[in-house]
């Protein structure tokens, strides 16, 4: 389907640009939230009358990001998943779910103005960019952890995505343990040999 873009669209075209899209992305996206009307002469000649207007409209969105942008810019968010010994979440971290987080700070987010390629699997720290305006994006951190106590962990440089890192370095080292019972076996049995070794000589 062929539209008028009444605003700039990232990776798209300009605000009065004809481009050609997916017909699910202009129905669904596009037309119902006044991006981009139908590309005919009608619609034209309107786009025409309305330039000056949309443009005016585009520079107040604009303004508006950025207030926004100044208090979101570099924000660090932590998420609380289950996940397993390796860091591997049960599960994922979508733009939904960024869009409800950031929602629950006030942040009016919608999933579409999250630019994410592929669901987050694993805890750690993940930069997400934020496209609040086609001219404002902004960079915000999630710190995904199994709970508070490890995102603060992560928060200082550690990397929780193994046992040790989880359970600590305190356990008992077995293999040690294992070895120097078979070198005290193994003092005890050279003691043993040498002792039947005497009883074996004859005497003088």
């Amino acid at each position: 389907m062929e539209v008028i873009l009444l605003e700039r669209i990232a990776k798209l075209g300009q605000m009065g640009e004809t481009v050609k899209v997916r017909d699910g992305y202009a129905r669904n996206y596009l037309l119902p939230t006044g991006r981009a009307l139908r590309a005919n002469d009608a619609n034209r000649a309107r786009f025409e009358a309305q330039k000056a207007q949309l443009v005016q409209r585009n520079e107040e969105r604009k303004s508006e990001a950025k207030g926004v942008a100044d208090t979101l810019e570099g924000r660090s968010f932590i998420v609380v998943r289950s996940a397993g010994e390796t860091g591997q979440l049960y599960g994922s971290v979508s733009t939904r779910d960024i869009s409800e987080i950031l929602a629950a700070e006030d942040y009016k987010v919608g999933r579409n103005q999250v630019e994410l390629n592929n669901p987050i699997k694993t805890i750690g720290l993940h930069s997400v960019s934020i496209s609040l305006h086609p001219e404002v994006v902004v960079g915000i951190q999630l710190n995904i952890a199994r709970s508070p106590d490890e995102a603060e962990r992560q928060a200082r440089g550690e990397d929780l995505t193994s046992a040790d890192a989880i359970y600590g370095s305190d356990e008992p080292d077995y293999a040690q343990e294992d070895e120097e019972l078979l070198d005290e076996e193994s003092g005890e049995e050279t003691e043993k040999t040498a002792a039947s070794d005497e009883a074996e000589q004859p005497s003088a």
